[in-house]
């Protein structure tokens, strides 16, 4: 079990610039992971199966994107005991992002804002990382997910080119990719959820995935994430394109550009994607939304807003299949991973 409580940690985190906290914890996760100090985070993985997409998740509790945008820190998070972990978002070239300050808490709502804007390496350097993690090397069923974007300076009308680039570099490192098409930080992505466009690019992925299976004997799984931002209608032409390409899954949601739940807290109005309890049950309504549209098999990652036990199992029974992390993570600790599969099993 960790040696340090979170809660002791956190304060003294909280106290310093949000991004300057994340930059801080990524340092000494990426420096300690594989050391004796990695004991301070450990915890014993919860085992509590399942299979999706031709996968086995060892439990149904993951790390979001967004955290380990370059994949530092694989080694670090799996002994955290989750069951999946996503890292990335990663774009062809390296980019730094959006100009700073572009990171925000707002602890009276439990929630973070950002606008980070797919601030990476570059996938050069992030396989690079991927190749150097060793905890799957060790028998840990962990799996991992690798989630790819496309350049802030790559016109919309070019995006396909970014996604496919990226496609042919993750996918022999990757258990699934993710393919990112809902962050509200980079210009015009968004769009991309549209029917027509998403049609043409999953169409192309859907292609290429095919030639890499063939070229290298398996069949990655390929995920897309979408926004919570979205009307019924515009759920049910996503649900019907995802099938029509084959895609193996769908994670929902991606943060919220909406602030109804935290108008007038400091932070409220500064622009970027609202993640943490305000967007829970949004996500969820999306994620039964897309359960009804898509059926009882089709697998569903649900993320958003699950800062406890009782929220991810809110998720499950809304109708996802496995749950994500991220901004509970930052506020409960790495002890919310295994009271949240813990309560999930208990479910069975």
């Amino acid at each position: 079990m960790s040696l340090i409580p979170y809660a002791l940690a956190r304060p003294f985190l909280f106290r310093l610039d949000a991004e300057a906290a994340h930059d801080l914890t990524m340092n000494l996760l990426a420096r300690g992971q594989g050391t004796p100090l990695q004991w301070a985070w450990s915890q014993p993985m919860v085992s509590d199966p399942i299979e999706l997409a031709g996968l086995r998740f060892p439990n149904r509790v993951g790390m979001a994107a967004g955290l380990d945008k370059n994949a530092r820190c694989i080694d670090a998070l799996s002994a955290m005991g989750f069951g999946f972990v996503e890292v990335g978002t990663v774009t062809p070239k390296p980019q730094p992002g959006n100009p700073q300050p572009r990171m925000f808490r707002i602890p009276q709502a439990r929630a973070l804002v950002n606008r980070l804007g797919f601030n990476n390496q570059g996938l050069e350097a992030f396989i690079a990382n991927v190749r150097q993690s060793k905890c799957r090397a060790g028998g840990n069923p962990m799996l991992l997910g690798l989630n790819i974007g496309k350049n802030a300076a790559t016109p919309i009308e070019d995006a396909t080119s970014d996604y496919l680039i990226a496609l042919d570099g993750v996918y022999p490192h990757a258990d699934y990719v993710t393919v990112n098409i809902s962050s509200p930080n980079t210009k015009n992505l968004r769009a991309l959820q549209t029917d027509d466009a998403l049609d043409a690019l999953l169409g192309a992925i859907a292609e290429r995935r095919e030639q890499l299976a063939a070229q290298q004997g398996r069949r990655v799984p390929v995920f897309v994430k979408i926004a919570p931002d979205l009307e019924p209608e515009q759920v049910t032409v996503i649900a019907a394109i995802l099938q029509r390409h084959g895609m193996d899954g769908v994670i929902a949601t991606n943060t919220t550009i909406r602030r109804d739940a935290v108008q007038g807290l400091p932070h409220a109005e500064e622009a970027g994607g609202l993640s943490g309890a305000p967007v829970r049950e949004a996500s969820n309504e999306v994620v039964r939304q897309l359960r009804a549209a898509l059926g009882p098999r089709f697998p569903i990652i649900g993320v958003g807003g699950i800062m406890s036990a009782e929220d991810a199992v809110e998720k499950i029974r809304a109708g996802a299949d496995v749950v994500q992390i991220y901004s509970g993570l930052i506020y409960a600790g790495p002890a919310l991973v295994q009271s949240a599969a813990k309560a999930i099993r208990a479910l069975r």
